[in-house]
């Protein structure tokens, strides 16, 4: 059994931190230094770990690579070992641990705690390629291996549900992933979105026309709605990131969109500051780089029935289409665009996500349980 609500205090608790993969630094990875913060002598345990690609700051801890280490060639190639990392996960040991906090869109959550322990995770979203996104996953196969692909996919849910079992108690990032939590895995989860370095990202310099996008590029990202949306408009976009489609997108963009690939953190906030507006086409679980463009005094157009919606109000922040369509997202860029935005007021807004406010309520939350952060 977990220890009772006071049982952590007034001793010395040991963390283990678990994480699905160290392998560059993105949202999940931001989130996992700032609880790391908290425990400066906790181990990280991770599947696959690509030294010096995450931060100093979570270098300096001790980080355990399970046996998947060596099959993804140091960490370079890990997508393909997925069948592999429910195994993998389920094979970390930390008998002395008091408190287990997994931060986990894939595998994470899955570890199994030693008795009398206490797990804690933070959930980006249950697995996309096994529950929302699974049509999509499976069509990047041919058609021969897809019923193989398939039974990968229910064993992969299964396992998935069976192992949430496994956490005393749930965080979510945001409504949206609070919901897939209740639907796939029949539990409840708080509500604590992510941190942002509103800090670093601030207003400054002479804002442009043209339209941003900052995502991966990857499939459910929708890349392509965004260029159709600007192609529409008769506005130019520039779009920051790197992935498997970039290829692909470039071949089909016509001459208003310009691929700038990855950028430095200095150059981001240079993007987002020169940006009329950015442009969040697709479902987000939450959306870190929405804050970030509001943060820079960047009104954003988003949508309905997403993560979007926990940082933007209509007509405060943005606008959100109601459904999602070049037509409906071309509706709201064009309100967007056709106003004037304060940008101390959206600035003012990003401020309710920003690091101090994630620490002192995840401090909390780990003070209610009985230990001490």
């Amino acid at each position: 059994m977990p220890p009772a609500p006071d049982e952590g205090k007034g001793r010395d608790v040991k963390v283990a931190l678990v994480h699905d993969w160290l392998t560059g630094m993105r949202g999940g990875e931001w989130v996992l230094q700032e609880i790391a913060s908290l425990f400066p002598g906790a181990e990280i345990f991770t599947l696959v770990h690509r030294r010096g690609s995450v931060s100093p700051e979570l270098e300096s801890h001790t980080v355990h690579r399970s046996w998947l280490q060596m099959l993804s060639f140091g960490g370079r190639c890990w997508r393909h070992l997925l069948p592999l990392m429910p195994a993998a996960v389920e094979s970390f040991t930390f008998p002395n641990a008091d408190l287990v906090i997994s931060t986990s869109h894939a595998v994470a959550k899955g570890v199994i705690p030693p008795p009398g322990a206490f797990h804690l995770s933070y959930i980006h979203t249950p697995m996309r390629y096994a529950w929302d996104q699974r049509e999509a996953y499976l069509a990047r196969y041919p058609a021969p291996l897809r019923p193989f692909i398939q039974m990968e996919l229910a064993r992969l849910r299964q396992w998935d549900m069976v192992s949430s079992a496994r956490v005393d108690r749930m965080i979510a990032n945001s409504r949206l992933v609070a919901w897939r939590i209740r639907h796939y895995w029949n539990r409840n989860a708080e509500i604590l979105p992510p941190p942002v370095d509103t800090d670093f990202f601030t207003p400054g310099g002479e804002r442009g026309d043209r339209l941003l996008m900052v995502a991966a590029l990857v499939p459910y990202k929708r890349v392509d709605m965004a260029m159709a949306v600007a192609q529409r408009l008769g506005r130019r976009l520039d779009v920051v990131g790197t992935g498997p489609l970039r290829g692909r997108l470039q071949r089909a963009a016509r001459g208003n969109t310009t691929f700038l690939g990855w950028l430095g953190r200095e150059q981001l906030r240079e993007a987002y500051r020169r940006a009329a507006a950015l442009i969040v086409p697709n479902i987000e679980d939450f959306g870190m780089v929405t804050v970030e463009a509001l943060a820079c005094g960047t009104p954003v157009i988003g949508l309905h029935a997403s993560g979007t919606e926990d940082i933007v109000r209509p007509g405060c922040e943005g606008e959100l289409a109601t459904e999602p369509t070049v037509e409906a997202l071309a509706e709201a860029a064009t309100a967007v665009l056709d106003r004037s935005w304060d940008e101390e007021q959206l600035r003012h807004r990003s401020l309710c996500f920003s690091r101090s406010q994630f620490l002192l309520r995840f401090r909390f939350l780990v003070d209610r349980l009985g230990f001490t952060a």
